[in-house]
Formats: C-alpha cells, sequence, structure tokens
C-alpha cells in the first residue's frame, strides 16, 4: 500500500513559478512510476506530467511542455513537479499518483494510488 501527500500548492501570480512535492509512504517506492494530474470544477481529471520508474522517462501534456518539470527523489521518496511560467486557467487541484510498472503513462485508470490533492491559483 502507498500513501501519496502532496504539498506546495497555494496562490501564484501568472507568469510566476510554483513547486509542488509530493511524499510517498509505503515500501518500495522506487518500483512506481508517477504521475501529476489536475482537476478542474466541474471538468475531468487530466494528466499533466509522469515520470517513470527510475527517472529514465519523462512526458508532459502539450500545454505545459517547456515550462514544467517532473522530477523524482527516490531516497526521500518524493516526486516534485516544478511549475513554471503559470497560467490563469491552470487554477486547478494538481493530484500526484503512483503505479506498480516502469513506464510512464497519461491515463488515470492506470495509476493505482492517488494523493488527496493541492489547490493551485494563479491570479491574474
Amino acid at each position: 500500500q502507498v500513501q501519496l501527500v502532496e504539498s506546495g500548492g497555494g496562490l501564484v501570480q501568472a507568469g510566476g513559478s510554483l513547486r509542488l512535492s509530493c511524499a510517498a509512504s509505503g515500501p518500495n517506492f522506487s518500483d512506481f512510476a508517477m504521475g501529476w494530474f489536475r482537476q478542474g470544477p466541474g471538468k475531468e481529471r487530466e494528466f499533466v506530467a509522469a515520470i517513470s520508474r527510475r527517472g529514465a522517462e519523462t512526458t508532459y501534456t502539450d500545454s505545459v511542455q517547456g515550462r514544467f518539470t517532473i522530477t523524482r527523489d527516490d531516497g526521500k521518496n518524493t516526486v516534485n513537479l516544478q511549475m513554471n511560467s503559470r497560467r490563469t486557467e491552470e487554477t486547478n487541484i494538481y493530484y500526484c499518483a503512483a503505479r506498480n510498472a516502469y513506464d510512464v503513462s497519461r491515463k488515470t485508470g492506470e495509476y493505482e494510488y492517488w494523493g488527496h490533492g493541492t489547490q493551485v491559483t494563479v491570479a491574474s
């Protein structure tokens, strides 16, 4: 069983930066591929970024490519999302997720474990 706790959310001005962290508890964090998703009011949860086991591969949704960076620290059981050049439309709840697999995935249904989310508000 893996438990995930997100942190780092809050208010940021458009164009600013914010760093989210996800702390994982449970055995064998390094065996899991990790992902970040986001969900706005009345919308479906959507993929943001993912990183494979051992960090060999990363993938991003097109709208954040070049602005967001996902990293992992297996020694600290954490995965981070550095978000730069924020846009107001990116006001969402951001969720961390884990899947017991090597490769990345953009599909919510392929992740077994989820955090409770952290609110990010981008102000104009």
